[in-house]
C-alpha cells in the first residue's frame, strides 16, 4: 500500500502544482488584460504626448531666449506666410486705388487745359 500512498500523494502534489500555475496564469492573463485596456492605453499615450510637448516647449523657450532676434524673424516670416493672401489683396486695392487716383487727376488736369470753346448764345429777339 506504500506504492498506493506515495502514488496518490504525488498525484495530489501534481494537481496542486497545476492548480498554482493556473492560478498564476489567470494572473498574469488579467494583468495584461489590464495593461491593454483601451482607455489605460489612451490615457498612458495622452500622458506620453503631454510630457513630450512640454518638453517641446521647455525647449522651444530656451531657443527663444538664446536668440531672440532669430526667433522674432521666424515668426514675422510665418506671419507674413499665413497672411500672405490678405496682405496680396490688400497690396492689390492699394495699387489700383493709386492708379485710379492717377487717372483721375490726369483727366481733371486734361479738362482745366482744354480751351473752353464756348459758342455765343444767341439771344430771344
Amino acid at each position: 500500500m506504500t506504492t498506493t500512498t506515495s502514488d496518490s500523494d504525488r498525484i495530489e502534489a501534481a494537481e496542486l502544482a497545476v492548480e498554482q500555475a493556473r492560478e498564476r496564469l489567470v494572473e498574469t492573463v488579467q494583468a495584461l488584460a489590464e495593461q491593454l485596456e483601451p482607455k489605460r492605453l489612451a490615457r498612458e499615450l495622452w500622458e506620453d504626448a503631454k510630457d513630450k510637448g512640454a518638453d517641446l516647449a521647455e525647449e522651444a523657450v530656451d531657443a527663444v531666449k538664446s536668440r531672440p532676434v532669430a526667433a522674432t524673424g521666424v515668426l514675422a516670416g510665418l506671419a507674413l506666410f499665413f497672411a500672405r493672401e490678405p496682405i496680396a489683396e490688400l497690396a492689390g486695392k492699394m495699387w489700383n486705388g493709386a492708379r485710379t487716383k492717377r487717372k483721375t487727376r490726369r483727366s481733371a488736369a486734361k479738362k482745366r487745359a482744354e480751351p473752353r470753346n464756348q459758342e455765343p448764345t444767341e439771344k430771344p429777339v
